[in-house]
């Protein structure tokens, strides 16, 4: 009996721990899929970022190449669809783009010639017609190159002098839109090559504030720069892009707060581009500034809509960061755009390829520890 009773114990003893092992087994699983899970959820909120860095596609084809594929794969009418392409082609090619170039080079031309001569007779009258409706109508000439339609709505908040114009980012071509209908001093970072040629012609026909690239971190630089400018009686808005990068106009990112801690008021200005006519949107890492302005030129128009928001100020209370937050909501909701809280600065500063090999390695060594388990 003894004997028996123990077995008896063992027994139950043994299917005791089995319990607390399948237990564990179940509470090790609720572990690895809990982090499966989080890995995945990481996963599509990168990806839902970093697709504002590449042209977004149209659920409609708009004759271009961009996305042609997608439609000759699923649909039976692919002659007919290689036949309208190829017309449109002739039509892009070979009718616009020559016209456009060009007005380009000639809009290009004038605009470096009127800085000239405004630089020329500085403080007369031909001086500040040149700086104020003769460089607007030398920017809209540039635009004809692009065939662009231009609607601005609530004229009665264009920003005024001594004030900071800011906007969501898409395309250099972003500045011509906005400065063809006022005029703005411009504050970017030094560029090279053919982008550097078009900054020294802006800076013989307005006031520029450039920054190199050494200088990126120097917050308070710019920032005492930008100070001096909005405090100099009579001066231009300044016109500034917080993102500090092209997004793919479905999105607005992080501003930079530097331009909010100046203590001016703001004229947020949202811009949405349509993309049936074309892809405005300018990936700075595939093509070079005048391959992009190529392919503009070659699409069949520009059209866009620019809203002139009511001008917003510091709060009580409010610092730099809570300020341009505000302002890129509103920015956001007016031009139809989503608001995400991500740094622009991730399109050029991805994760070093060695770093995604160890994550993968990590959980993949976590994952066989608890299998072993």
């Amino acid at each position: 009996m003894g004997k028996r009773s123990m077995s008896t114990a063992s027994l139950q003893k043994e299917e005791e721990k089995e319990e607390e092992y399948s237990s564990l087994d179940y509470v090790d699983g609720n572990i690895i899929e809990r982090d499966v899970t989080l890995y995945e959820d990481s996963a599509i909120i990168e990806d839902d970022v970093t697709k504002r860095f590449s042209s977004a596609e149209l659920r409609v084809w708009n004759l271009l190449a961009r996305n042609q594929n997608y439609y000759f794969h699923n649909t039976s009418c692919k002659k007919t669809l290689m036949a309208l392409w190829l017309l449109g082609f002739v039509i892009r090619y070979l009718l616009l783009f020559p016209c456009r170039l060009a007005v380009c080079f000639f809009a290009v031309g004038l605009t470096w010639f009127c800085g000239y001569l405004k630089n020329l007779f500085p403080g007369t009258a031909l001086g500040k017609w040149l700086t104020g409706p003769g460089y607007q109508r030398c920017i809209r000439l540039n635009l004809c190159a692009y065939a662009a339609i231009i609607r601005f709505h609530n004229p009665e908040n264009r920003p005024k002098p001594n004030t900071i114009c800011v906007a969501n980012h898409t395309t250099p071509i972003d500045f011509a839109v906005l400065a063809s209908d006022n005029t703005y001093a411009v504050i970017g970072q030094r560029q090279g090559g053919f982008f550097g040629m078009v900054e020294n012609i802006l800076s013989s026909a307005v006031p520029t504030i450039w920054f190199d690239r050494g200088e990126v971190f120097d917050r308070s630089a710019v920032t005492e720069r930008m100070k001096e400018h909005v405090s100099t009686p009579g001066a231009l808005p300044i016109l500034i892009f917080p993102e500090g990068t092209c997004i793919n106009n479905t999105s607005v990112m992080k501003f930079k707060k530097g331009c909010f801690e100046v203590g001016a008021v703001i004229h947020p200005v949202a811009i949405k581009y349509d993309p049936k006519y074309a892809d405005c949107f300018w990936n700075s890492s595939q093509d070079g500034l005048f391959h992009y302005l190529l392919k503009l030129m070659t699409s069949w128009a520009m059209v866009v809509d620019v809203w002139y928001l009511p001008p917003e100020t510091l709060q009580p209370g409010e610092d730099g960061i809570s300020f341009s937050g505000r302002v890129k909501r509103k920015i956001a909701e007016r031009g139809g755009l989503v608001d995400m809280d991500w740094d622009g600065e991730l399109k050029r500063s991805q994760p070093k390829p060695n770093l995604r090999l160890a994550q993968q390695k990590l959980f993949s060594d976590f994952i066989g520890a608890d299998e072993d388990k």
